[in-house]
């Protein structure tokens, strides 16, 4: 099946052309300047404005710089697209997103896990990735999901609230995927992706090159903060158990007679 390319993004710029192709979409803007002013309050009530400041400015590059131009014309830099919205954005930005939305921590981990991972993986398949590109409509059907899911499983993984044990399952089950990912994109014997089997050429890769990139790029880059993430739960739910220790042995040693 084939689908008319018009992506949000606008057609693919010859490579000389590609670092003056900004996206300043008034609409577009306008939803940054919305969601910045919706966020604000959390991120200063949580004294965490540092953090807000850098996911702005990464969503910012994600959507106006010239990456928006250059995914349409390579697969690998909509895989970088993509890890910037998962990897690094979502972990920075979950907090002030879902500051008061209490009733999502009755979402069972596994839903979670299988709405991101479902997010993911759809919009990585060939059909789906080539209607997303046919117009800007689908374009943010694609991107709304796949962000929104990327930062609830990261509240999952990094709330203190949320049992570690489920916060480990889910951070592992997603390495896993991921990797898995990674390695369908990596060793496919053909290109998968025909929005880009003209285009990336004139940046000096084969379409089969630069779906290999792409899957190298999810592959490891995209699962580091994931990694870095499971460290730092283990080293939570430690510390955790060494205080409740301590304060049981500090409780039995003031019950003993003096």
């Amino acid at each position: 099946m084939n689908f008319n390319l018009d992506p949000y993004c606008g057609s693919a710029p010859a490579p000389q052309l590609l670092m003056s192709d900004w996206n300043f979409d008034p609409y577009l803007l306008s939803a940054i300047g919305v969601a910045a002013a919706l966020t604000w309050l959390p991120a200063r009530r949580e004294k965490r404005v540092g953090q807000w400041l850098v996911a702005i400015a990464l969503f910012t590059v994600a959507f106006v710089s010239p990456l928006c131009a250059l995914s349409s014309a390579l697969f690998s830099a909509r895989a970088v697209h993509h890890i910037v919205l998962i990897s690094l954005v979502a972990p920075l930005a979950w907090r002030f997103l879902f500051s008061h939305a209490m009733l999502l921590d009755r979402v069972p981990s596994i839903f979670i896990f299988a709405f991101h991972t479902t997010m993911l993986w759809l919009w990585h398949l060939p059909l789906p990735y080539a209607w997303a590109l046919s117009g800007s409509t689908s374009y943010w059907i694609m991107e709304v999901p796949l962000f929104v899911s990327a930062a609830w499983l990261w509240k999952e993984i990094l709330d203190a609230r949320r049992p570690s044990g489920g916060a480990l399952v889910v951070c592992a089950a997603t390495l896993l995927q991921m990797t898995a990912l990674g390695a369908y994109l990596t060793f496919a014997s053909h290109p998968l992706f025909s929005p880009h089997l003209l285009t990336s050429p004139a940046y000096g890769l084969s379409p089969l090159e630069d779906q290999q990139l792409a899957g190298l790029l999810m592959w490891i880059p995209a699962s580091l903060p994931f990694a870095a993430a499971f460290l730092l739960r283990i080293a939570r739910a430690i510390n955790r158990s060494a205080g409740e220790l301590l304060a049981g042995r500090n409780a039995v040693v003031a019950r003993l007679p003096r």
